[in-house]
């Protein structure tokens, strides 16, 4: 089990896709032996009763044979109340550190359940009937692509901090600088737990192109340079993403950041060698 990092330095993974093998998510968290994480996160589906056993499943495995604390991810929006208390329960069953409460994507021809609108309503849920789980927060250092404006998404944060968020997690961003004015930022706003700063390695085009518009993140003249010298070269463009995030994770260590979070896209290779690049800087100083 890891000791906790200064900074944090934790995981994300996903469940098996329905048509993929379970066994496939014991290749990558055996792939990550070696990586020395504070906690892994385990990401959750659109609310299907499924998707709650998936994540409870896969919890308890990292809990239990890896011996690693675990924060799983519980979407909102298509959610009822006994729906969240069967994954809370499970999730308490699989004995998880904490939980990442979510709005979640909107699926097309489904309609909202429309008992937990916002995170911030399902957040205060677990607060109240589950006080002994952590209750993690997303939060977007450009903007939530639906907020006015990035003071707006601040104000809309603090409401979420509020109501029972203890920790917080950004989405991915590819330039230091916009996640560092939005700490400033939340802050100002008097936000004061703790905010991981989401890192997701470059490891092809399609994803960096769509995965920007979905989340609003910019792509910086360095990182495009890189995507369009490197587009037609997969293994060069890999080679060349995990030089990037590992930069990155450098230079927010040395601003002093609260920790960062890496989102593996399950692929086990990627994590271990930005690991093997920045490991060090997660540990006490050398005297």
């Amino acid at each position: 089990m890891s000791t906790d990092h200064s900074p944090i330095f934790s995981l994300e993974v996903f469940p098996p896709k329905r048509n993929a093998a379970v066994g496939t998510i014991y290749d990558t968290l055996d792939g990550l032996q070696g990586v020395d994480p504070d906690f892994i996160s385990v990401t959750y589906g659109t609310g299907k009763q499924s998707d709650r056993t998936a994540t409870a499943r896969i919890s308890n495995t990292i809990r239990q044979e890896y011996d690693i604390p675990v924060v799983a991810h519980l979407t909102a929006q298509y959610l009822d109340k006994d729906g969240a208390d069967e994954a809370l329960d499970l999730f308490e069953q699989a004995k998880v550190r904490g939980v990442l409460a979510l709005r979640g994507d909107s699926v097309e021809g489904r309609e909202p359940a429309g008992v937990f609108e916002h995170a911030s309503d399902l957040a205060a849920y677990i607060r109240s009937t589950h006080p002994d789980l952590d209750v993690y927060g997303a939060c977007y250092p450009e903007g939530h692509p639906e907020a006015t404006s990035l003071s707006q998404d601040v104000e809309n944060l603090k409401k979420k901090v509020d109501a029972g968020v203890s920790h917080l997690v950004s989405q991915l961003f590819y330039d230091n600088s916009d996640f560092l004015n939005f700490i400033s930022l939340a802050r100002e706003a008097g936000i004061d737990t703790p905010i991981e700063a989401g890192i997701m390695p470059v490891m092809n085009v399609g994803q960096v192109r769509r995965m920007g518009k979905i989340c609003g993140a910019r792509i910086p003249h360095a990182l495009d340079r890189m995507l369009d010298r490197w587009q037609d070269d997969k293994k060069s463009l890999r080679a060349a993403g995990i030089v990037y995030a590992s930069q990155q994770i450098a230079d927010l260590v040395a601003q002093g950041v609260d920790g960062v979070h890496l989102y593996t896209m399950n692929h086990p290779g990627v994590t271990r060698r930005i690991w093997q690049n920045v490991g060090d800087l997660f540990e006490p100083p050398s005297r």
